[in-house]
């Protein structure tokens, strides 16, 4: 497995806008980290677009101990080379959700882990990034990660954010949360003529997914 890459990013800009829009007891500051709830979390997919997520290929599921969601693709693959149409060398999707937390609770994404496989030839490279945003807050900075060929191997990157940074949904109001992710293969100075490269953020036995990983705060009684 390649070793994850950590990402900060707190940008002065990102950081100004994300204090001015999350509640104010998560900004206060509180003690952090909160426990989990221990009462169920509920997520509503409101929609799946894109054409890395044809309808029915994207799953979304919530650890048991509510620190987590994981979304399992089944068809979200770029290539350019043998086989690829012109289209092919991006792939997107972008999740519209709804977390329905306890009363009393607010969450952030504090941390995303990106998993997926790649088949790179030597010359050609492949690009992972994402962001994401609460319904109504400013967007995050997209977060890339770069592969060069030759490579051939499983891949995880590691986005984390730092606590000052963290995005808080509103106290008291349901806030849809929307996660952009992109796959991009493009071929550089390789044979496309008689070699594909690839980037897929899926699997045949849905091993591979993307873990959010919960940051919890109380919200003002």
């Amino acid at each position: 497995m390649r070793k994850a890459w950590i990402i900060c990013c707190a940008l002065m800009g990102v950081l100004a806008s994300t204090l001015l829009a999350a509640p104010a007891s998560a900004t206060g500051f509180m003690d952090l980290p909160v426990p989990p709830p221990t009462d169920r979390i509920v997520i509503d997919v409101v929609t799946v677009n894109g054409t890395g997520c044809p309808a029915g290929t994207a799953a979304v599921a919530v650890s048991p101990d509510n620190t987590a969601f994981t979304v399992t693709y089944s068809a979200y693959t770029a290539l350019v080379g043998v086989g690829a149409t012109s289209t092919d060398w991006r792939k997107n999707c972008q999740l519209n959700i709804v977390v329905h937390v306890p009363q009393g609770f607010t969450y952030a994404i504090s941390k995303v882990d990106y998993r997926g496989f790649a088949s790179i030839q030597g010359g050609a490279s492949a690009i992972e990034r994402a962001n994401y945003y609460f319904q109504g807050q400013s967007q995050t900075a997209y977060v890339s990660h770069t592969l060069a060929g030759p490579f051939g191997d499983d891949w995880q990157n590691s986005d984390e954010i730092p606590v000052a940074a963290l995005i808080w949904a509103p106290c008291g109001a349901l806030r849809n949360l929307n996660i952009n992710t992109e796959l991009r293969a493009m071929a550089g100075t390789s044979d496309t003529a008689h070699t594909t490269s690839f980037i897929s953020m899926d699997s045949t036995d849905g091993a591979i997914n993307t873990i959010y990983h919960f940051q919890w705060a109380t919200c003002p009684a």
